[in-house]
This record gives structure tokens, C-alpha cells and sequence, in this order.
């Protein structure tokens, strides 16, 4: 059975091979087709064996319709071709690639693989280009993800919650069917960027397991593409990167006046966006304040769907606080908790570090993790890191100080014991915040611009002319910075 089925499939070669011949010119003949050999025939599929990548190449250019011709005639229409392609000398890779024959003409591409790609990560990956070849993909591939950055531990706020939501909308959709890619997420560092971006590529790797999901830093992706120059091995790099199916760079404003690495991107950006492979990108400026990137890059940026994640406001950084501590099986008392949020405002790094430092300092001096405990780490972080009161934490001193709920102050009720406390707030917010007065009327009591501009100049005149007023406001001020 064996000696028949070697047979056939050599002997239904040969026949294609006779008539290709009479159908090209005697070198092309030779040279694309003499070094081809047959490998199997079963259920009516010819697998045959090229010698490189270049004979797939230039058979799918400049043979397919001929192929498709002479094997539909010697297996009848249900007969099919299949290669087995060796690409490049590699004695320890001895698995080859079987591919079929795609039923549509293939895309070209200006730098296809002529063996072996060097995966920047270590392996390296066996496969051609996936658009030419349809249903492969990249295997061994590290994704780089994080597991615990995921969309479980991100806390949703008015400050994340367009982005999350369109995060999540990306991650189920299928891969090339969203309208948000790229997907570019912008903000001041800390703020959860780089968190959204790895819970994205995670839940679709969990919804899409044969997905190729890259999460690299662009200084990282500076560093790949310096080594792969150096070792000659640029194509490689650019084709690796070509191959994925989602492609999470973060902080590419590291790629900043580096025009060799930013040209390099510009033809991967170019080749995943055109096969609808999704992007996600990550900065700390939006695309139009972003520096040192060259016009044709910067209006690739812009054809993204742009996200700002902001500050978490008080409700958020304690939600934010909470899951941390569940996660590490620890509980703080609430008004622990409240108090860090209150006085660490900028980011969520920050708000962490607060809290590893209150554990650090109970756990090595068996203290009790209490309010005085945090006041006092928190009060040398806070200064330490030079950091700017927040408009909550001044409704509450104020708040404490009057004996009056920060919900009432936050109401429009104009009473006097009410509208004066808000008017304090309104001062001290001005001082001590950069907020637009806009954004600091909508706090207290939701404001205009010009309500807080007289509240200011009401207790301005107060603090000079009212004795009460003063000792009032300089005791405010001291338990503000306490």
C-alpha cells in the first residue's frame, strides 16, 4: 500500500509537471518548478515540498491560476495542493509548515520573510505572513501581559469610564471588526493607562485564544530595534512585529525624536491598521501636544479614538483603595482609608504607596493601624512628594471644622451657616488647588465661575475687618496642613 501511495503521488506530479511545462518558458521552469518534489497524496490533497520561502512566493504571484488548473485535472475537482515549506537552514527546527493553497490571490508585502523569524523575545517563530497564508498563527509568543492587571482590578470612575467602556468593547469584539483601533489612552502618569491597556489585551486573549496579543514598552521597543540593527536582523524585527494580531504599545512618547525606530513603527503601524489588526497605543500627552514625532506619525495618532483617563475623584480613590487592600487580604479601618484618599490625590501609584508605607511602618513597629498612625506617615508622604491639596480634603476640614456634613455644604441650600462654610471652601480651594474656578464652583454646590470669584473676595474682606473670621480661617488653614 505504502509503494502505491508513493507512487501515485509522484507519478501525479510528474503529470503536473508535464504540463506545466508546456505552459511557461523553459527557465522559468527550471528554476521554480524542477527543484519541487512531492511529499504525499491523501483524500485527494497533493502535498508537495518547496525548497524556500521564495518558491511559495513567486508560485502564489505567478503560478496560482496554473496550479489551481493542473490539479483540478489530475485529481478532479475536489482535488486540492498543499506545501511543505523549509524555510531557511535552521538543524534545530525540524518541523515543517503545511500550508494550503488559498483560493484567493494573496496580498504581497515589501519585506516578506525568507526564513525564520527572530522572535525579539527569544524563539524564534516558524510562520510566513498570515495575510498570505490564511489561518496561521504565531505560536510561542509571549504576550507580556500582566494577569493581575486586569479588568477586575480596575475600579471604574467618572475619570476612566468612556475608556474602560470602550476597552471592553475592543476586547469582546472580534479582532479587525471593532471601529476603535487604534485605540490611543492618554494621561499623567499613575492614572491606570498601562492597567487598561494590559486588562484589553488579556480578556481578548481570553476571548480569542489563537490570537497573537503583544503588550511591549516603547522603551523596550527602542532597545529590540537597536539590537536587531546592530545583529542585521531588521527585517526580522519588522516582520515579527507585522505579524501580530494585537499590538499594545506603551508610553510611546519614548519613541520621541528617534527618527530610525519611528520610521520602523510607521511601516508596522501602516501594515496592521491596512489588515484591520488592532493597535493600542498609550502617552502621557494627547496626539496633539505630543513632541518629537514626525508628521506621518503624528497623523496616524490622530486617526485614533483618543481617551483621556483624568484624577479619580474621592468616591473612586477609595473604591481604588478598597480593592487593593482585598486583593493583599488586608483591611484598614474606614476612616484610614478616607484619610489617605483625601490627602493623596495625583494618582493611583501614589495612593498605593501610601498605603504600602502605613503597612510597612505597622508591621515593623507592631503598631495598630489607626488614624493617628496614618496622619502621621501620610502628612510626611504628602510633604515629601510635594503634593497639592485636593478640594475634598478641604470640604472636609471645613466640614469637620463647622460640624456640618460635606453634603450639605455641597447642596444649594443658601443659608447663612451653610453658604458661609462654602464660601470658605471656595477660598481655600483657590489657594490651594490649581482647578479652574469653573470645576471648583461645580463642587460646591454646583457654582459658576463668578459665585466663586465673590465668595473669595467676601472672605478676603472678612479676614481683614471680622476678628472672628480671621481666627476661623487661620485655624482651618492649620488643620489643612496638618
Amino acid at each position: 500500500m505504502a509503494g502505491k501511495t508513493v507512487q501515485a503521488h509522484e507519478e501525479i506530479w510528474q503529470k503536473c509537471l508535464m504540463f506545466i511545462k508546456d505552459n511557461i518558458p523553459e527557465a522559468l521552469f527550471q528554476q521554480w518548478f524542477v527543484p519541487i518534489h512531492s511529499i504525499s497524496l491523501k483524500d485527494d490533497v497533493l502535498t508537495i515540498g518547496l525548497p524556500a520561502y521564495s518558491f511559495y512566493e513567486w508560485l502564489e504571484k505567478n503560478a496560482q491560476r496554473l496550479l489551481k488548473t493542473v490539479v483540478k485535472k489530475e485529481l478532479g475537482n475536489n482535488g486540492k495542493l498543499m506545501y511543505t515549506i523549509t524555510m531557511g537552514k535552521q538543524p534545530d527546527k525540524k518541523e515543517d509548515i503545511t500550508l494550503t493553497l488559498p483560493a484567493n490571490p494573496p496580498i504581497q508585502t515589501q519585506n516578506p520573510p525568507q526564513k525564520l523569524i527572530n522572535n525579539p523575545y527569544g524563539e524564534a517563530v516558524s510562520l510566513p505572513n498570515p495575510d498570505i497564508i490564511p489561518g496561521l498563527k504565531m505560536r510561542n509568543v509571549p504576550s507580556n501581559l500582566v494577569e493581575s492587571l486586569n479588568f477586575d482590578n480596575f475600579i471604574e470612575g467618572e475619570c476612566n469610564q468612556f475608556a474602560r467602556l470602550a476597552g471592553k468593547m475592543i476586547a469582546q469584539s472580534p479582532i479587525g471588526s471593532t471601529p476603535y483601533n487604534p485605540f490611543f489612552i492618554f494621561s499623567n502618569t499613575g492614572l491606570g493607562k498601562t492597567h487598561l491597556a494590559h486588562a484589553i489585551g488579556l480578556e481578548i486573549k481570553a476571548n480569542h485564544p489563537d490570537a497573537t496579543v503583544i503588550y511591549i514598552n516603547s522603551d523596550l521597543f527602542v532597545q529590540q530595534y537597536t539590537e536587531a540593527v546592530h545583529t542585521n536582523n531588521r527585517n526580522d524585527f519588522l516582520n515579527f512585529y507585522q505579524h501580530v494580531d494585537v499590538l499594545i504599545i506603551d508610553d510611546i512618547q519614548f519613541l520621541a525624536n528617534k527618527d530610525k525606530t519611528q520610521e520602523v513603527f510607521f511601516h508596522i503601524f501602516n501594515h496592521l491598521h491596512q489588515r484591520k489588526k488592532q493597535i493600542i497605543i498609550t502617552a502621557d500627552k494627547s496626539p496633539a501636544e505630543i513632541a518629537g514625532f514626525e508628521p506621518r506619525v503624528l497623523a496616524r495618532f490622530k486617526w485614533s479614538l483618543v481617551t483621556e483617563l483624568t484624577t479619580p475623584d474621592l468616591e473612586t480613590r477609595i473604591a481604588i483603595l478598597n480593592k487593593k487592600l482585598e486583593n493583599n487580604g488586608i483591611q484598614f479601618p474606614p476612616e484610614v482609608t478616607e484619610y489617605i484618599a483625601l490627602r493623596v490625590t495625583s494618582n493611583v501609584r501614589e495612593l498605593e504607596g501610601a498605603m504600602i508605607a502605613i503597612l510597612a511602618q505597622s508591621s515593623i513597629n507592631h503598631k495598630e493601624i489607626t488614624i493617628e498612625l496614618a496622619k502621621d506617615m501620610i502628612d510626611k508622604y504628602v510633604k515629601s512628594t510635594a503634593k497639592e491639596i485636593s478640594i475634598e480634603y478641604i470640604q472636609k476640614v471645613v466640614s469637620d471644622y463647622f460640624h456640618i456634613p460635606v453634603e450639605t455644604i455641597n447642596s444649594t441650600t443658601r443659608r447663612r451657616e451653610v453658604a458661609q462654610p462654602r464660601q470658605i471652601c471656595m477660598y481655600f480651594a483657590k489657594k490651594y488647588t490649581k482647578l479652574p474656578l469653573n470645576t471648583i464652583g461645580q463642587s460646591c454646590g454646583n457654582k459658576d465661575h463668578a459665585t466663586v470669584l465673590h465668595a473669595c473676595r467676601v472672605i478676603n474682606d472678612l479676614y481683614e475687618t471680622d476678628k472672628k473670621m480671621r481666627s476661623d480661617i487661620d485655624e482651618i488653614d492649620k488643620k489643612m496642613k496638618l
